[in-house]
């Protein structure tokens, strides 16, 4: 038995093969390119053929599929809101991917929602019933586990944290990405260091060795690592937001685990302590002391592990009404 999970990205498109226990067994990554619109899902529905089509080539039949996407799935239309992919407002991805699937059951989730899947299943959050995985990438969300079950909100937007409001008074620059996400995502982390970079004329530290307009996140940690005072500067304000969202979240769901995941997460790893402080200073006293707080275990794979896992839910709940 097979199971194919499929993570999309902002970027890329990753397919792996499953077994019904979790082994990875085979996994593929393609770019997206300049593709919009139905040029993705044209994408999608390729590799899928391709996989299926060369699985049941190897004996190893797929018998279930769960794709994870950058944004919004709406269980009850099968439709898309993915911002990163131009013209997937409201993309019937569903549909387009059972034209070619005949049989198979199709599951679709959110990316944050498949991150604690995939942990729970594979990774850091095994065995937890009450965990969550905040996702610092491009972007902000996080995957809510209580009692057992994705909490999905009444539109499917529950795990929307970029968006949390940690600080004021209101800025017109929080319209479009939300207060969190603004400083403390890794477009964050590049637009906070570009705005104290312009118009410096004291600093002559590490970024000015780059041209201002192209300072990544990854430059501000490198330059955080040789000391440079406004990589600390930023790195350690962000340090505050993440802890103060990790205090937030064990106040509201009192959670085993905290997982600190996506790209960010990475280099970020090593601040996780100093996370963990500035979240006791705000956090329910009694939660925080419960709680553990620790990196993915899955890395960048976490998505496409989640993915799986939904195809394996599906298929036990196909089974279990026959």
């Amino acid at each position: 038995m097979g199971l194919l999970g499929i993570d999309l990205g902002g970027t890329k498109l990753s397919l792996a093969v499953f077994s019904e226990e979790g082994t990875l067994l085979s996994k593929e990554v393609s770019y997206l390119g300049k593709r919009k619109g139905n040029e993705v899902g044209q994408l999608i529905t390729g590799q899928i053929r391709k996989v299926v089509e060369f699985a049941d080539s190897q004996g190893n039949k797929i018998n279930a599929i769960g794709i994870s996407v950058p944004g919004i799935s709406h269980f009850r239309t099968g439709t898309v809101w993915a911002p990163n992919i131009p013209g997937w407002t409201d993309y019937p991805l569903l549909k387009e991917v059972t034209s070619v699937t005949g049989n198979i059951p199709v599951i679709i989730d959110s990316d944050r929602a498949c991150c604690i899947l995939g942990e729970v299943w594979q990774g850091n959050a095994r065995g937890c019933m009450d965990a969550i995985f905040i996702a610092v990438g491009t972007g902000i969300g996080a995957g809510i586990l209580v009692n057992g079950e994705v909490l999905r909100g009444c539109n499917d937007i529950a795990g929307a944290t970029g968006w949390m409001a940690l600080n004021r008074p209101y800025s017109e620059d929080y319209l479009n990405c939300g207060c969190f996400e603004y400083y403390a995502s890794g477009e964050g982390i590049a637009k906070v260091a570009k705005a104290l970079l312009k118009g410096n004329k004291v600093y002559k530290g590490e970024l000015l060795k780059i041209l201002p307009d192209r300072v990544t996140s990854y430059d501000i940690f490198t330059a955080y690592d040789h000391g440079d005072e406004i990589a600390v500067k930023v790195i350690e304000q962000c340090v505050e937001f993440w802890g103060m969202a990790v205090a937030n979240m064990v106040s509201l769901f009192n959670p085993e685990k905290i997982i600190m995941g996506g790209g960010i997460f990475g280099p970020a790893i090593p601040l996780i302590p100093a996370i963990r402080l500035e979240a006791a200073k705000w956090a329910q006293p009694v939660s925080i002391n419960q709680v553990s707080i620790e990196a993915s275990e899955l890395g960048g794979d976490a998505g496409v592990y989640g993915a799986g896992f939904l195809a394996l839910k599906i298929l036990s709940d196909l089974n279990s009404s026959l």
